[in-house]
């Protein structure tokens, strides 16, 4: 009979690999505004909750702070890398004014966390007190990173697109939220199970979203491409008689 220690690792690892996939399923978000050169209406606030999320459950999975809690520590370690990343990009290809505002939040959240460290580390003396501390704080973090996709989900409601909400970021954040469930059920911690419990019941919301508006999205695109065709028409005849008047005058002159 496998116990109990045994499903939690093993759990804790299938939790790892989809929570990686979650961090790098924007890939293809961002290769579309290096293309670009622009961020146009993607938001930048997912990005950001994550990246603070991840710092305070590094701190969390420490062992001075709450021991044998290496997975933690590995996953939210990669997220963090990853989320800088995404960051950066949004620092290099937003305009002056988001970009200021991008940088001073990015800014504050550091400041926080190594605040956080240092207090937790030095005013409170034993694992349980930490644990309690950072715990309740990284529930904050966890339910911020879940929730900050609520303002694309009212962007999705009133234009009826899900362009700017990306697909794979939907559906590995609620596997995500799910493994993460399960894995603090076994071996119940509720600095996890309360988040991430909520964290799924969000991510199915955006999925049912996302099967809502997809047909509206697809005719919205191709009514879009119809009319960048229809004006690239346009100017082509426009041009046309242009250049044959040009013809006519050369051959009188």
């Amino acid at each position: 009979m496998v116990s109990a220690e045994l499903a939690r690792t093993a759990v804790g690892i299938i939790g790892n690999a989809i929570a990686l996939i979650l961090f790098l399923s924007p890939v293809p978000t961002f290769i579309q505004i290096v293309k670009k050169g622009a961020v146009e209406q993607f938001s930048p606030v997912p990005y950001l909750a994550t990246f603070v999320n991840c710092g305070i459950w590094v701190l969390y999975g420490l062992p001075m702070v709450h021991p044998n809690s290496l997975l933690v520590i590995t996953i939210n370690g990669a997220g963090l890398f990853i989320e800088s990343v995404y960051l950066l990009m949004f620092l290099i290809y937003s305009a002056r004014k988001q970009r200021i505002k991008v940088l001073l939040i990015l800014l504050a959240e550091i400041v926080f966390v190594g605040v956080l460290s240092a207090l937790v580390l030095t005013v409170a003396h034993t694992t349980k007190v930490r644990s309690n501390i950072v715990g309740s704080i990284a529930i904050v973090g966890n339910i911020m990173m879940y929730a900050a996709p609520l303002s694309v989900m009212k962007l999705v409601i009133t234009t009826k697109s899900v362009e700017y909400m990306p697909f794979f970021l939907s559906l590995f954040s609620t596997l995500n939220g799910i493994s993460w469930t399960i894995y603090a059920l076994i071996r119940f911690d509720p600095y996890i199970v309360i988040p991430n419990g909520l964290g799924s019941l969000l991510g199915i919301c955006q999925l049912v979203l996302y099967a809502t508006f997809y047909k509206s999205t697809q005719r919205q695109l191709a009514e879009r491409k119809a009319v960048g065709e229809m004006g690239l028409a346009e100017m082509g005849q426009a041009v046309g008689p242009s250049k044959k008047s040009n013809v006519v005058h050369n051959e009188h002159a």
